[in-house]
This record gives C-alpha cells, structure tokens and sequence, in this order.
C-alpha cells in the first residue's frame, strides 16, 4: 500500500520529469520514493519482508527490490505503487538491471546468477561461488562478487557462459563497472579492488575506510561507503590515489550516483538519513531523514523519463 504524502513534501516536488531514488528501508519494510533535486519524498512503499537490494529502471519507469527475509521479488512504478513481482528462493539478494531491460539476481546460499527476462521469467541460472553478493554488468559481461571465495567471477551477460574468476581482497560485497574497468569494495579487506575485465586480472587496490560497503563514481571521482568509519572514501579512479574521507553520518552503506553526474547520495543505516555529496567541493548539500534502517544496496537512482 501506499501511505499519504505529507502535503509540505507533496508541494515541493515539481512537476514533470524529475530525478529519482528509490531507498528501501529494511528494519522499517518501507521503500522511499525521493525527489532528487528537491529532496522531497514523494511516497512510500510498504514492502514486507526487510527490502534492501534494489534496482530502478528509469527507462521501464519501474524499481525492483527484493525482500531479505524471504528473496520475494518486488515491482514498484515510479509513484510507489506495487504493479507486480514474484517469488525468488530465499537467498536471493544482489540485483542488477539487464540491457533489455532483465534482470540479473544473485543467489546467496546455494552459489547461483539467475537471468529474468523483462517478464521476470528465469531465461538461465549458472553456478558462482559462495555467497554471491553484489552483481553488476555493462551489458556484454556480468560481474559477481562472490564473498566468502575473496574473489569475482565474470560472465557473458547474454549467455551466463563463464569468462574468468579473479581474486580480490577479503570478502568483496559490492561491484561496479567504471571506465572499462571492474571495482569491488572489499568489506573485510579495506580495500577496492580495480580489476580489467578483459583480461581477468587484478591491476590495482585503494586502501578504504573500515568495512566498504559500496560503490559509486561521480564527477570524475570513486566515492566508497565506509560502514564501520561512517566514513565516504573519495579516490581517483585513473591514479587510485585517495582523494579524502568525508564523516557522513553512521553506518554509510547503500550508494550511487546523481543522474547528471554532479555527485552521489548514500543511505545510512543508523543515522536513518539520506545524504547529498558534490563531487567537485566534496561537501554535503543536503541531508533528509528516511524511515529505520535505509539500505538501498544497488543502483537505486536514476532520472525519470
């Protein structure tokens, strides 16, 4: 269902196409529709079931969020409605969005990518390693983080055909594709790992705050969530020199980039907030408050078309 706006938010939010983020809130089973240029929540969700993973999908105007208690799957349109779904086995946690408009779903406890098709109809799943966590692709390969095996494997996005394993640093959680390049954050080894795809091998690392959790890039920079430092890493992905650590509230986790590029925002667990950084002065613009335990772990904004 969905709850009543709040009529002070309602009014700010403009009219037309806007910039969104779908933050899923996992201790309050609620999913936050927010404005990004406003910064006005627009609606929430009730999703069941502890959400976190999410992906949203500006050009189907749709957002999926899976539920980590149960794996159930979850479709919401751009005003927050629930439009559709399905059941996912219990361990289903990272998510990604595919090129034609798919999805691609880790499985976390018995070691499985599974491919949905834009109906959400299994096209194929293929064995990972142990817990499989974050996943991401760029439309010719798809990448996993396969946690508990300090390493990350790579497939053909189209056919689930294997293409190379590459160690990491201790158990990587999140991964992006950047500048032809893959990056984990390492959540037990203080580290990203920078990886060429290509040619399935590691080529670099950035010494992070305490537990990364995610991953972003903005402006021309990497930004990194620190869960444990309540710290955001800032880094230059061509040097991999550490840029700064900026203090964003507690327990940083979910984040991801403004549509236009100019900056990032990150979901903080504890601090049930939701935080604007600019990537060119690395300050904090603006800051709203989100129901218990925001996550958002995945690609969770994008602009609406």
């Amino acid at each position: 269902m969905i709850r009543p706006l709040i009529l002070l938010l309602a009014a700010a939010a403009p009219a037309g196409a806007a910039d969104l983020a779908f933050v899923t809130s996992q201790n309050a089973d609620a999913v936050s529709v927010v404005d990004l240029g406003s910064g006005a929540v627009l609606a929430e969700a009730a999703v069941p079931g502890a959400p976190a993973p999410v992906a949203y999908d500006p050009a189907q105007g749709r957002a999926y969020v899976i539920a980590a208690e149960t794996g159930g799957l979850t479709v919401l349109d751009e005003t927050g409605k629930v439009i559709g779904g399905r059941a996912l086995p219990e361990g289903a946690f990272g998510i990604a969005l595919a090129s034609d408009g798919g999805l691609f779903v880790t499985e976390w406890y018995q070691g499985r990518l599974i491919r949905l098709d834009a109906e959400l109809r299994e096209l194929w799943q293929v064995p990972t390693g142990r817990a499989p966590a974050g996943v991401a692709s760029d439309g010719r390969l798809v990448a996993v983080a396969d946690r508990d095996d300090d390493r990350v494997s790579i497939y053909d996005a189209e056919t689930g055909a294997l293409q190379a394993r590459v160690a990491t640093g201790t158990h990587p959680y999140a991964v992006a594709f950047h500048g032809g390049r893959l990056w984990s954050a390492d959540v037990q080894g203080d580290t990203v790992s920078v990886i060429d795809p290509q040619a399935g091998k590691r080529i670099g690392q950035v010494p992070t705050g305490s537990h990364p959790y995610g991953i972003a890039f903005a402006g021309g920079r990497g930004f990194v969530t620190d869960q444990y430092a309540g710290t955001v890493t800032v880094f230059d992905p061509v040097t991999l020199k550490v840029v700064d650590r900026l203090e964003t509230g507690d327990y940083p986790e979910g984040i991801a980039p403004l549509p236009d590029g100019s900056g990032v925002v990150v979901a903080h667990w504890d601090s049930n907030t939701l935080v604007w950084i600019d990537a060119a002065s690395l300050e904090i613009t603006r800051e709203i408050a989100l129901p218990d335990g925001p996550r958002a772990f995945g690609a969770f904004t994008g602009r609406q078309d």
